[in-house]
This record gives C-alpha cells, structure tokens and sequence, in this order.
C-alpha cells in the first residue's frame, strides 16, 4: 500500500471517529454547531426567523434571529456565515450537525490533497500525519468549530503563497473574514514573501468586494463590529491569564466562576480583575506588533522565506493566544497550521515543538469537553491540567520568538524550497 493511500485511509479514520466523538462525549462539545451556527445561518433563510421551543410551555414558537453582521452586531466576521449556509446543502439528507462535520470534512480533504500532493515528499508526509494526530488529540473541537473551516484554509493558502501568492493570499483573507486568527498569517505573509504587493493586493481585494457586499446589503453599522465585541469581552475561564483566579477559587479564595449569558461563555472574577481585563488588549498588541517587527527586521535584513515564515507565523499564533483573555479550547487549533507548515520545510528541526502543540491538543481534550464540568467548580485535577497546557502555550511562544530572534540573515539560499512551490 502506497504512503498516499495509507494517509486518505487515516484521513477517513480520523474525521469519522471524531465525528462520532462529538455525539458520544460529555458536556455536548458540537453544541456551538445546533445552539448556534443552526438557528443563525437559518434565520438568514426564512427572513430572520427560526423556531425554537417555548421551555414554559413546550410549543414550538417563531424567534427572530435577525441577520448577524448585518442587522444586528456579531462576534465573527461577515464571511463567517457562508460555512454555516454551506452546511444546509447537506442538511437535507441528515440534521444539521452531522451536515456540519460532512462540510468540515470536505473543505479538510482539499486541504489534505494539497498538501499530500503525490505523496513523495517526506516533509508534506511527515505534515499531513501531524495534522491528523492533532485532530485526533484535540477531539471534536477540532471540527465541530468554526475555526475548523479557517484551518484548511490557512494550510492551502500558506502553501501557496509563495508559487500563487494571489491565491494564496486571498484564501487567508476569506479565512481572516471567517474567523479573525488568520490575519497573523496574511501579518507573517506580508513580512515574509517577496511579493508582497500580490500579498496586500490579494488580501485588499478580498475586503473590498466583502465590505462591498455588506454595504449593499445595509450592514454598514455593524461591519467592523467583532473587533468592539472582542475588547469588552471579560476574562475567559481557559485563557491563560485566568489560571491565577482559578488557583484562587479552588484554593478557597474570593474568585468565582459565572457564565455570561450575552457571549455563552464562562468568565472569570476576582481580585484586580478589571485592571487585568483593560491591561490585556493593549498587552497583546504590544506583544503582537513586537514580534511583526522582530520578523520585518530579519526580512530587512536579508532573511529566506522558510527561515521567518513557519517561524513568525507560529509565534504570532502563540502570542495571540497565550496573550489573549479569551481562550476558547477551539483556539489551539490554530497552532497546527504554523506547524504544518514548518514541517513540510523542515520537519526535522520543527519535530520537537511538533510534539509540543500535540501535547498541548491532548490537554485541551481532556480540558473540553471530557472533564469541563469540574473545571467550572475549580476541582484540582482539571485546574492542574489546564495549568500545564497555559504553561505550555506560553513557552511555545517564548521559544519561537527566541528561534526568531536567531534566524540567520543574508544567508546563502538563492532559491526557494520546492516543497512549496509544487
């Protein structure tokens, strides 16, 4: 049996037991998908309502939903609603959460086929079982998110950016206006590759046309309203600057652990909380435009593509995260795009922190969705596993900033590696 076959086999293996998963485990980890995703995308098919259950009195009653992103303000971008109306050209056959795992998996198997390519490349090889062990450690968070579109994305744009830079770039912008993450890729790009006005030209031409739409279809006032809904948001229970207020809670202390209603999320309170919150945005700016311009420093001064990229991209990724008060469990799937990435440049020298994103995706599973509930009353055993994954991410942050301190400059490649131009 080829390597090719073999990995299209594990491919099925992976997506269809962690499609199962999410029927089968605790605390509904595909909830987003039918609580959320569902009614939204619905609405915008039948006039902004959908139906719902009255819980007093069990009839079925007509709710308005409206049309996030355009009538009403909305924590996504504008784009984020196409995945959802694409999964209801499936949902005719099932309901709409298997309809959603069948999306996922179709926009990942594009994915996987650009980047097993002919399946003799050993670094893309070594990429493509990365990528599906992260998948299988992360559980169904993995593809039960939204963030699991912008992923396949980000794996085929960054893989083009440098034959394609058009169409690599504009697959990062469509993702960046689905889920935000994937700006720190177009960040990376536009440092990074040597066309960068086919990068902006791209990127710029994507957020037209979709600002253009959403103009046209009356949204003006809500276009740019995910970056406000972001800013007032509070500390999240997983991000790793609530791991204190969790040592407190379950240590007897003032903080506390309540669920915001409004973003359907668990926060955090506690001592000094609200300086935390105002002092973390401007943090993670700092932080991020920190290493953007480590980054533009070595390109500047006569760094290689395959040297910044893999290495920029990832330590945006990390700090965006470890800096960041919200810290959803959806957001670690974000590392492995970086990952793969470097892998397939170098999968020797990326091995060791390979493993430690893989590490940090088996902690987040056993985080959420296997023992959430004990999280959410500070119980010692998830307090210490989130810890150890909050510590992980912040050191995969601070290792890849100090790998990209020490990228080499002028060096002698004069070419780039036909790993990502075929």
């Amino acid at each position: 049996m080829s390597r090719r076959a073999l990995l299209w086999i594990a491919f099925l293996v992976v997506h269809i037991g962690v499609s199962v998963l999410g029927w089968v485990m605790p605390n509904e980890p595909m909830g987003d998908v039918y609580r959320v995703y569902e009614p939204w995308s619905g609405a915008y098919l039948n006039g902004g309502w959908w139906p719902q259950t009255d819980t007093a009195t069990g009839q079925e009653v007509s709710a308005y939903y409206g049309f996030v992103g355009l009538t009403d303000a909305w924590v996504y971008p504008q784009l984020a609603m196409l995945p959802m109306l694409a999964t209801w050209l499936f949902a005719w056959a099932v309901s709409y959460t298997p309809a959603w795992a069948i999306m996922v998996g179709l926009v990942d198997a594009a994915a996987f086929a650009v980047l097993v390519g002919r399946g003799r490349s050993r670094g893309r090889v070594t990429a493509a079982w990365f990528w599906l062990a992260f998948i299988a450690l992360m559980g169904p968070v993995a593809l039960y998110r939204l963030d699991a579109v912008t992923v396949p994305l980000g794996i085929m744009g960054a893989l083009w950016l440098v034959g394609r830079p058009w169409l690599g770039a504009g697959l990062l912008a469509v993702a960046t206006w689905i889920k935000v993450w994937p700006a720190a890729l177009l960040a990376a790009a536009v440092i990074a590759v040597r066309r960068r006005l086919a990068v902006i030209g791209a990127a710029a031409a994507v957020s037209g046309v979709t600002l253009g739409a959403v103009l046209l279809l009356g949204g003006a006032a809500y276009a740019f309203g995910f970056v406000s809904d972001q800013t007032g948001r509070g500390l999240q229970v997983e991000s790793p600057v609530s791991t204190f207020y969790l040592w407190d809670a379950m240590l007897g202390g003032p903080s506390q652990i309540f669920y915001d209603p409004d973003l359907l999320t668990f926060e955090v309170s506690g001592p000094a909380v609200n300086p935390v919150i105002a002092v973390m945005t401007p943090l993670l700016a700092v932080g991020v435009l920190g290493i953007a311009a480590l980054g533009a420093y070595k390109m500047w001064r006569g760094a290689h593509f395959s040297a910044v990229f893999p290495t920029l991209s990832l330590a945006l990724v990390a700090a965006f995260i470890a800096l960041n008060k919200v810290g959803s469990p959806q957001y670690m799937v974000w590392l492995s795009v970086p990952l793969v990435i470097a892998l397939v440049l170098d999968r020797k020298r990326w091995f060791g922190p390979a493993v430690l994103v893989l590490a940090i995706a088996g902690a987040t599973q056993i985080i959420y969705p296997m023992v959430y509930f004990d999280l959410l009353v500070a119980l010692p055993f998830p307090v210490v596993v989130i810890t150890i994954r909050n510590i992980l991410l912040v050191v995969i942050a601070a290792w890849t900033v100090v790998k990209l301190a020490r990228v080499r400059t002028r060096s002698s490649f004069t070419r780039t590696p036909r790993v990502l131009t075929a």
